[in-house]
């Protein structure tokens, strides 16, 4: 069978049934693991809304797979990126120095879920044998792609420990970093996970989450029908104070938000906060199969603790209610550690095409890694679990 990789620059052109036919299955055990920031819905929301184009520095560079009868048979979500903001994997200092030595660093090819991050699959694949196969084809064809697109580089980041193995095999160098996760040990109520704490942590969250209440303030869980206009723009409002803060320039359009009400509301879970009849705060995640992920937070008004309760304890109520194995909480924040959330590996592996800067950059990463092993062993000693209740990430 011959085999064609095509370079796709208009995501919306992808046909959504054939794209959402790869991108939930995995080939050690072919069951459905959904995944919503990798959905087509999700994806195509980001190009309609003018959140990823070529004007914001996300130039569509979609790889795909196909057979001679034009089957989509894998893909990569990829960008062509003249910047490294929005990534979560950061790369600037690179950029720079390979800048100091002569250097173009950019456009480079990001294959990633942009603004988002979260551990997703990335070499996408169907159905039927030979999966991994496919999955190789993908991954080696990268560098030869990056030599028709004038990339200095590719960097794929919150990937599977699967697909990083394949980007390695393939010769890319692999990057580690944390993530804080919570997991779900069949608790029945959230009394039953404080239960598994020391007496000190456990107090310590009962108060943060009676303190984060104690100016009136009501919480609501929306989702699906219940997700109206009103909910939306009061959210958008928290995300535009917040981000403009915290980057300067928030990522996501008030379009964005709109379109994925419209087409994927049963999986995004509203969490917002109330006080004298106004919505103050709130936050948005997105639900898969057994995982909650938390994406963004925003507030127009500071109380004690309000982040704590919108951002993880509701998280952690509703994965509860729901028979969610796991809260993935976003990047950042060692704070999460005393609430519950457990240190994690994340994963991402990167080809540089230059010889000596590739190996100047493997050095950095060999280092790096063994940093990040040695920070993770010491903070998985400080969780707020009682001695025998630690969790870890199965």
């Amino acid at each position: 069978m011959s085999l064609i990789i095509k370079i796709e620059p208009e995501f919306s052109t992808i046909n959504p049934k054939k794209w959402n036919d790869l991108h939930c299955v995995s080939t050690i055990n072919q069951k459905s693991k959904l995944n919503p920031f990798i959905s087509h819905e999700f994806l195509s929301a980001l190009e309609q809304s003018g959140s990823t184009k070529t004007k914001t520095g996300w130039g569509g560079a979609h790889i795909l797979l196909e057979d001679e009868a034009e089957n989509l048979l894998a893909a990569c979500p990829a960008y062509l990126k003249s910047h490294s903001m929005g990534e979560y994997v950061f790369d600037q200092g690179w950029a720079d120095a390979y800048s100091r030595a002569g250097g173009e660093y950019y456009p480079k090819l990001q294959i990633s879920v942009p603004f988002t991050p979260a551990t997703a699959p990335k070499l996408l694949t169907g159905s039927g044998e030979n999966l991994v196969d496919l999955k190789r084809t993908l991954a080696s064809s990268i560098p030869e792609l990056c030599t028709r697109l004038g990339a200095s580089s590719a960097h794929a980041t919150f990937l599977t420990e699967e697909d990083k193995n394949i980007f390695l095999e393939a010769g890319f160098l692999e990057r580690n970093d944390k993530q804080y996760h919570w997991f779900n040990a069949n608790y029945e109520t959230f009394d039953d996970f404080l239960e598994a704490l020391s007496s000190r942590k456990r107090k310590l969250i009962r108060r943060e989450r009676r303190d984060a209440l104690a100016n009136g303030i009501t919480i609501e869980q929306l989702t699906g029908s219940d997700i109206k206009t009103e909910h939306m723009e009061a959210f958008y409002t928290f995300y535009m104070d917040t981000g403009s803060r915290k980057w300067g320039r928030p990522y996501l359009t008030r379009a964005f938000f709109s379109i994925i009400q419209e087409t994927m509301p049963d999986q995004i879970l509203l969490i917002m906060a109330k006080r004298e009849g106004q919505y103050i705060a709130g936050a948005i995640n997105f639900i898969g199969d057994d995982v909650l992920y938390g994406r963004n937070w925003g507030c127009i008004e500071n109380h004690p603790f309000l982040h704590f309760e919108v951002c993880y304890y509701q998280a952690m109520d509703f994965a509860i209610q729901n028979g969610l194995k796991k809260v993935e909480a976003g990047a950042q924040g060692e704070h999460k550690l005393a609430r519950g959330y457990i240190p994690v590996t994340t994963y991402s592996a990167h080809y540089i095409a230059d010889p000596s800067f590739r190996q100047a950059v493997a050095n950095y990463l060999e280092e790096e890694r063994n940093y990040i092993a040695e920070l993770q062993d010491t903070l998985s000693e400080h969780t707020p679990f009682r001695r025998g209740e630690r969790l870890e990430d199965e």
